[in-house]
């Protein structure tokens, strides 16, 4: 039986696609892509199919092109950027796929935040600094669980990662600071990471703010914080230092 196929397309740069994802765009009968963020190459991809553009349509509507098209043995593509685990709204899809009797398969991509660090040149999880990655939004119309508030997030001091968030950057900087992180911890903010209109701005918590609202930046962007950034020191990693032996190397140095 035909199953929906949800596809992450990656962050924007066509080249990011995955080769599953790209045979299955270029083969699919049916897509049903987001809208605005899904770049023009890769829509041009999609050689065969019919077109449902997501942010015009309301959550029943999407159902039925995915539901009534894959009883109709067509090959169905519900097509995300990014990755569809994140913040990608699959879960009330397949939950409602699998009352029909409908399977599904999530092909996954790479997430914004990845090619926000690939753009930045840093590793997000650094030895001596952090080994903690928080992926988190700030709360607005979808609200936010009291016990992931900002401020109680930000007392790990681990590198915090911001989607759908920067048009509120005054009160993550506030809530940030509150939670214990100082006011010259630095930030990156990378608007439409990988696209060709790629913006970097770099920052600390303290200036950050008013470079956003410089560059008119509202939307489309992900926020970095942590000393990852701009580490004032960090531990090389044990892995590949010469005193230490795993199961493919033996020391080469008796320390």
């Amino acid at each position: 039986m035909a199953k929906v196929y949800f596809v992450g397309c990656g962050p924007g740069d066509p080249e990011l696609l995955t080769v599953k994802a790209k045979k299955l765009i270029e083969k699919a009968d049916i897509v049903v892509y987001s809208g605005s963020l899904i770049p023009p190459e890769i829509i041009k991809l999609c050689k065969k199919a019919k077109m449902y553009d997501a942010a015009k349509l309301v959550r029943e509507e999407i159902f039925e092109v995915l539901r009534d098209n894959t009883l109709d043995e067509k090959l169905v593509v519900r097509l995300h950027d990014g990755d569809p685990s994140i913040y990608g709204a699959i879960r009330e899809q397949t939950d409602n796929l699998k009352k029909e009797g409908i399977g599904y398969e999530v092909v996954p991509g790479i997430t914004s935040f990845l090619a926000s660090a690939a753009a930045l040149g840093c590793e997000l999880t650094l030895p001596g600094v952090t080994q903690t990655i928080i992926v988190t939004r700030a709360e607005s119309r979808t609200k936010v669980p009291t016990r992931e508030k900002i401020s109680e997030l930000a007392k790990h001091k681990a590198t915090m990662i911001f989607y759908l968030s920067v048009h509120l950057i005054s009160d993550i900087v506030k809530e940030a600071i509150k939670g214990g992180y100082t006011k010259s911890t630095p930030v990156a903010v990378v608007y439409r990471a990988s696209w060709k209109d790629e913006k970097v701005i770099t920052g600390t918590l303290e200036n950050i703010a008013k470079k956003i609202r410089d560059e008119k930046i509202t939307k489309t962007a992900i926020i970095i914080i942590g000393d990852i950034i701009n580490p004032k020191h960090y531990e090389y990693s044990k892995l590949y230092d010469k005193t230490f032996s795993h199961g493919y190397r033996k020391a080469k140095v008796v320390s």
